[in-house]
């Protein structure tokens, strides 16, 4: 991979929290000076910075003492209080020896899932980058439960980048890439450079979770992946356990770049692809599924099943007549009207309804296509 990191306009970086918090001693001061100088020098060559960083959990833990092992959703949220002053502290600190200012943003899923939300949290971190602040972003673990969390900071990440328009996503972590089976369980396995396109054989590739500090693992860096690509923004996966992370790639240290879609994508668009919590499904039969993919929008007549609870205005997922996700959209009917008129041609739908059918189920401009 020859990527130089200063060739990008607009960097998400995600730091992990095994790598900037240890169990016995907390924070690693020593690497986030590091990467703190990388950060400096890319700022320096002209390129916008934005940090996901994880660690607020871990380093709150080791602050108010509490033991190995899962947590209480409510002690996960005190570790949290603690920790978010903590790291904020650091960055703002570190950050501030090479004449960079950090401002702290804490999202929750509505943040990126809601419009309104959505624009105005992308407002405010676009101010912030123009103003030249490090943008330091993380989930609001204080007040995040099972039903509005993200689940991991891969995915947040992915979706800072598709919400800011950045064109690379950095995942730091503790593996040096994607490889055809998970390294530790596999000897055999092979580290794969370039992903041109994340197909279903490169999504099977995906492990579990790596350390009781992490709740991700190479399956939500691979869907963060799809998210990141699928909104115009290549991804590298790279070990961060070394000093001085970013200049790592630069040095060609192993590392997998995936491509960016090649298909251009409006703001909407970029938005809707990268929904995390669908409230619905949608499978459709072969001819649809092929119009879909020619630009079309999705018409009732199409449809061959309907499932889950949503509203007009959700977004759901599309499903070919093989099971393989085709697109994800905002539905302009109910599930129960949906039910209704599945299968139905447009001048059936008045009767059916009691009232004029809308354009389309799914129109095309509120869809966006799988990749």
């Amino acid at each position: 991979m020859t990527s130089v990191l200063s060739g990008y306009r607009r960097i998400t970086v995600k730091i992990g929290s095994a790598l900037l918090v240890d169990r016995e001693t907390g924070l690693r001061e020593a690497w986030l000076a590091t990467l703190a100088e990388d950060v400096a020098r890319l700022a320096g060559a002209g390129a916008e910075i934005l940090l996901v960083s994880s660690g607020a959990i871990a380093l709150g833990r080791k602050i108010l003492g509490l033991p190995p092992g899962t947590l209480k959703l409510e002690e996960s949220q005190a570790a949290a209080a603690v920790g978010q002053i903590a790291l904020a502290r650091a960055y703002s600190q570190i950050l501030d020896r090479h004449g960079l200012v950090a401002g702290q943003i804490l999202l929750t899923l509505g943040d990126t899932e809601e419009r309104r939300r959505y624009l105005n949290a992308r407002a405010t971190i676009g101010t912030l980058i123009g103003l030249g602040a490090v943008p330091v972003i993380n989930e609001n673990d204080t007040v995040a439960t099972s039903e509005i969390r993200y689940g991991d900071n891969d995915r947040l990440a992915a979706r800072v980048a598709t919400m800011m328009s950045a064109d690379l996503l950095v995942l730091l972590s503790d593996i040096d890439g994607l490889y055809t089976a998970p390294p530790a369980q596999d000897p055999g396995a092979r580290h794969i450079p370039l992903v041109e396109r994340i197909t279903p054989d490169i999504e099977a590739m995906a492990g579990g979770a790596a350390s009781e500090f992490s709740r991700g693992g190479m399956k939500t860096k691979i869907d963060a992946g799809k998210i990141a690509t699928g909104g115009g923004a290549a991804m590298i996966i790279t070990a961060g356990n070394r000093l001085h992370p970013l200049a790592a790639i630069e040095r060609g240290e192993r590392a997998t770049l995936f491509l960016a879609a090649d298909t251009p994508v409006t703001a909407r668009k970029r938005w809707i692809a990268g929904h995390l919590n669908a409230a619905g499904r949608l499978r459709v039969d072969a001819g649809a599924a092929t119009a879909l993919r020619t630009g079309k929008s999705l018409l009732a007549a199409g449809v061959t099943a309907v499932e889950g609870a949503f509203a007009r205005g959700d977004t759901i997922l599309v499903f070919g007549p093989q099971g393989q996700e085709i697109a994800r959209g905002l539905v302009a009917y109910d599930a129960d009207e949906a039910r209704q008129i599945l299968g139905k041609r447009t001048p059936e739908i008045e009767a059916i309804l009691g009232h004029a059918p809308r354009a389309a189920m799914i129109h095309r401009d509120d869809m966006a296509l799988a990749e």
